[in-house]
């Protein structure tokens, strides 16, 4: 038997409600291969081989995208058992709106909505579940990862529908930011000199992303 759970996580026939969507394995798979290519469009090919850049299906056969799949809704599940309730609407509108925020490559991110046809409730479930449950899952210590491996059944997800629990949720599809204007070459925009640390040699500094922090170091007697 499938504890209460999973069967609120899976469907093997119609949804009760027809205001319900469901998933199903293959489509999740297709939707997977979608995510992928877009990906694997934006890896660089070294230089140094000199063959052309294969397409993603020499790459990445079925089976392994199958497994994405597996994996995302093992670790979604594994979640649920865990904290004895399933993924809300509510977080997962809050991870596609987390991503639209804070992307570093916000081209990327647009293309990858685009994949799935900027569908919002497509999106929550093939690309922010995936995520959003991985960090979940990640955040539990091993033995309780281990405990949830053993609980989980992952045996039917590739013959049943996946109902997803949020799946007659009212998604927004989530603006992305823009990306940041592009650097000028040799241009420079002067800064404050007031309160500004002395000259040294032998430090260390770090770029944040949006600052630099430096310490220790030689202070330059000149």
């Amino acid at each position: 038997m499938l504890t209460g759970t999973l069967l609120g996580f899976l469907s093997s026939g119609s949804p009760s409600k027809s205001s319900i969507r469901t998933l199903t394995f293959a489509e999740r798979v297709e939707y997977q291969r979608a995510i992928e290519d877009v990906y694997w469009r934006h890896r660089i090919w070294p230089k140094e081989n000199p063959d052309p850049k294969p397409p993603l299906n020499a790459v990445m056969p079925q089976t392994q995208l199958e497994k994405k799949v597996e994996d995302y809704l093992r670790d979604s599940q594994a979640s649920e058992d865990y904290w004895q309730r399933p993924l809300t609407a509510e977080q997962l509108q809050a991870e596609m709106d987390r991503m639209a925020r804070h992307t570093r490559q916000p081209e990327v991110l647009s293309e990858l909505f685009g994949a799935l046809g900027n569908d919002p409730f497509v999106i929550a479930e093939c690309l922010a579940r995936p995520v959003l449950t991985g960090r979940l899952v990640a955040d539990l210590s091993a033995q309780d990862r281990t405990k949830l491996s053993h609980s989980t059944r992952t045996k039917e997800l590739s013959r049943m529908s996946m109902a997803a629990t949020s799946g007659n949720a009212a998604y927004t599809l989530p603006k992305v930011r823009e990306g940041d204007p592009p650097c000028t070459d040799d241009t420079w925009t002067p800064t404050s000199l007031t309160n500004v640390p002395s000259t040294r040699d032998g430090h260390t500094a770090v770029w944040t992303g949006t600052e630099m922090i430096v310490w220790g170091g030689i202070i330059d007697p000149i």
